[in-house]
């Protein structure tokens, strides 16, 4: 796993990251779009579901997807992540009742269960550590690209040619992810034989304690995550915004168009002083969302808020990379995600359960939850007043 080289953009790495904008396009381009097919399905009551259902099995997959990726190898595990996107996207057309898309959505979790672990550590196997927040930032900026592309794609798709076809194209750019991820070199120097005892989990497998400083952030963090998933589409229509995927483009254009400088001035200045103002933004963000009367406003939510979501995300892997040995490093990326899908989850099962499809609720949610991002800026500021007690710490 040598990182001689000084420079990021190798063959390797350019793969990698189209890869990682197929994959992302993919599962993003049908949320948009879900709540309305579930509701076509006589599921509206479960809305609060799909989020979280999805996030479920993807939180429970990723200690496996950990304990895999150090052993078995990085390029399986991508492939496994893209297969699961794959063949969900395409079966929803045909599990067409509210059972079956609900088991989908369990299923459908799997996939960023396991690929975005393993894409992280081979990106970080592939890069010099001096430039590990240029090269995730990078590597973030196509994914975002992919997130900001694909809710767009799939509202177009829908009002043109029908839900069907939308999500048979998420399956196909799900297939090419697979295609280029098949022709990765394999960078794990020792890999093991699956064996039945990987199955068994320790209690280090599921939580590896070293990454845990990044992980709690990324919790606190994340809960946002879920309750947009969930309300924004209803809370567009409300303010006269048929295209439910434009916020989502809004939010992830603003991401990627900040991940590249935060990564490096994270390389520069250390990870949490960027992650710190990501908080802050994110948190302004959601007050403004919450403010909206008109889409302009909205709008102007969904950049900041993204603009937040591109520093946290241009910090956090690097900073939870550093925390972890070299041979451990596919379990502390799994940590720091099982954090995330934990944050998503919770944030979409709790606002769901109380949204019920009453409009006049979503500022109210959404405010919440400014209280509990800032829950994850006072932690992070402990950490940075004991830092002498926290060496990873910059």
């Amino acid at each position: 796993m040598s990182t001689a080289k000084k420079s990021i953009y190798s063959l390797q790495f350019i793969m990698l990251c189209f890869s990682s904008l197929f994959f992302a396009s993919s599962f993003t381009m049908i949320i948009p779009e879900l709540p309305a097919y579930l509701s076509s399905l006589g599921g509206a009551q479960y809305k609060g579901l799909i989020v979280s259902l999805f996030t479920l099995t993807a939180a429970v997959s990723r200690p496996f997807s950990g304990k895999f990726t150090d052993r078995l190898g990085r390029v399986p595990m991508m492939i496994l992540g893209s297969f699961f996107c794959l063949v969900s996207a395409f079966l929803y057309p045909i599990f067409s009742s509210v059972f079956g898309f609900l088991f989908l959505r369990l299923i459908h979790g799997f996939s960023t269960g396991f690929r975005p672990t393993a894409s992280l550590a081979y990106a970080a196997d592939i890069t010099p550590k001096e430039r590990w927040g240029e090269a995730l930032g990078v590597h973030g900026l196509f994914f975002s690209l992919g997130i900001c592309l694909g809710p767009s794609a799939g509202g177009i798709l829908t009002k043109a040619y029908g839900v069907d076809v939308m999500f048979y194209s998420s399956a196909f750019l799900a297939f090419l992810s697979t295609i280029i991820v098949i022709n990765l070199k394999e960078t794990l120097s020792v890999k093991q034989e699956f064996g039945k005892d990987m199955l068994c989990l320790k209690r280090s497998d599921i939580l590896y304690r070293a990454a845990l400083p990044a992980g709690i952030v990324t919790f606190f963090s994340y809960t946002a995550h879920g309750l947009i998933q969930t309300l924004i589409p209803d809370w567009s229509i409300q303010l006269g915004l048929h295209n439910k995927g434009f916020f989502f483009t809004v939010f992830s254009g603003a991401s990627i168009l900040v991940r590249y400088t935060a990564g490096k001035i994270s390389d520069r200045k250390g990870r949490t002083h960027v992650i710190v103002a990501g908080l802050i933004a994110k948190m302004a963000g959601l007050f403004v969302i919450s403010e909206s009367q008109d889409i302009s406003v909205l709008l102007i939510g969904a950049a900041v808020y993204g603009t937040g979501a591109g520093l946290i995300s241009a910090a956090i892997g690097a900073w939870t990379i550093e925390l972890s040995e070299p041979q451990f490093r596919g379990k502390a990326i799994a940590t720091m995600y099982i954090c995330m899908e934990l944050g998503i989850g919770l944030g979409a099962l709790v606002g769901g359960v109380y949204y019920q499809g009453e409009i006049t609720r979503i500022p109210e949610i959404i405010r919440f939850d400014i209280l509990v991002i800032l829950l994850g800026l006072l932690y992070i500021i402990y950490l940075k007043k004991y830092k002498t007690s926290f060496r990873f710490l910059k």
